[in-house]
């Protein structure tokens, strides 16, 4: 098999650009994460082996960091809390900081109603609300199954609304099952 540089090269680059649009997706889905009380951060300064660790966020929204102190989490995306900490820590105590951070565990969802053990569960990414069904030990005999109620923790205005029971669960959220009357 003879294959030529150029081929190999525009081979590699057909592969890189494939690859691009995931990078992108990953990006805009930790853009649209708002962190929240009992998330539990994975953030690295890099060369900074003091500052970098695993911290939870409290009741409060906060947590806090060696130098920089306390800090407001709640309501942030991972990338916003970034640069909020990168600018805490320059021109101060670091020169030009490289931070990343990485949610290892998201808060809880809570489910209530008509199903076999209602209880606050932890949240897995991607999973739906059938899926929370199937976790807090399925529907009970009474349950509709067309549907769940969901109110958002993180929303100004916490209103419970229908979703379809494929719909993805967020973290927090709160889930309750109805009762059928027949």
């Amino acid at each position: 098999m003879n294959i030529t540089i150029t081929a190999f090269l525009s081979f590699m680059l057909s592969l890189t650009v494939l690859s691009a649009p995931l990078y992108a997706d990953d990006i805009e889905e930790r853009s649209a994460y708002r962190l929240g009380s009992g998330d539990k951060l994975q953030v690295i300064v890099f060369n900074q082996k003091d500052l970098s660790g695993e911290y939870t966020i409290n009741g409060t929204g906060r947590f806090s960091m060696p130098l920089i102190g306390s800090l407001i989490a709640a309501g942030n995306t991972p990338l916003e809390l970034e640069e909020q900490i990168k600018n805490k820590l320059k021109p101060d105590f670091i020169r030009n900081p490289r931070v990343s951070i990485e949610v290892m565990n998201y808060r809880p969802f809570y489910i209530m109603g008509e199903v076999k053990e209602p209880n606050s569960y932890p949240y897995v990414d991607g999973m739906t609300y059938m899926t929370a069904v199937a976790i807090a030990g399925g529907f009970s005999y009474r349950a509709k199954k067309e549907y769940a109620l969901v109110k958002r923790k993180n929303d100004e205005n916490p209103i419970e609304f229908k979703v379809n029971m494929n719909e993805q669960v967020h973290p927090g959220d709160i889930i309750r099952i109805d009762e059928r009357f027949f």
